[in-house]
């Protein structure tokens, strides 16, 4: 998986420290990922995470890991599941450095998105003062 959104991978290695070889199972990634078995189960569901099965049991080896970690960052940045599915998918498919190219875009994209977001948010948290300052100053408060 190599360097997908900054930061990302070395995160991933500092929660999977001790982890080389050895896979986790659905209750580990469960609890060390902090994400609900229905979130791990629909990440299955949607094609995120193909996990290694062995009867009813589930093992993730550092890949699905990385995957998981990844997708967290990118639902936190506002990716939709779908784009992150096909961004992940592209590494398997068109390389790294395609990949990374796509992320270039893509992160523009997010930034974008986000900062129209906090303006919004600003706009409506001074509207929201100005409305409690009328409500003050009607109840003698002010």
């Amino acid at each position: 998986m190599g360097h997908m959104f900054p930061m990302a991978q070395r995160k991933a290695d500092d929660t999977m420290a001790g982890t080389d070889t050895e896979a986790l199972t659905f209750k580990q990634m469960v609890r060390d990922f902090d994400v609900t078995p229905r979130t791990l189960r629909y990440y299955e569901y949607v094609e995120i995470l193909r996990p290694e099965r062995t009867g009813r049991e589930r093992y993730y080896d550092r890949r699905q890991q990385a995957r998981l970690k990844l997708t967290l960052r990118g639902r936190r940045f506002g990716m939709r599941l779908e784009d992150i599915r096909l961004w992940l998918e592209m590494h398997d498919e068109s390389g790294s450095e395609a990949q990374m190219r796509a992320w270039l875009d893509l992160a523009a994209e997010l930034e974008a998105r986000l900062t129209q977001e906090i303006e919004e948010r600003q706009q409506a948290i001074a509207e929201l003062r100005e409305t409690a300052q009328v409500a003050r100053r009607t109840i003698g408060d002010a």
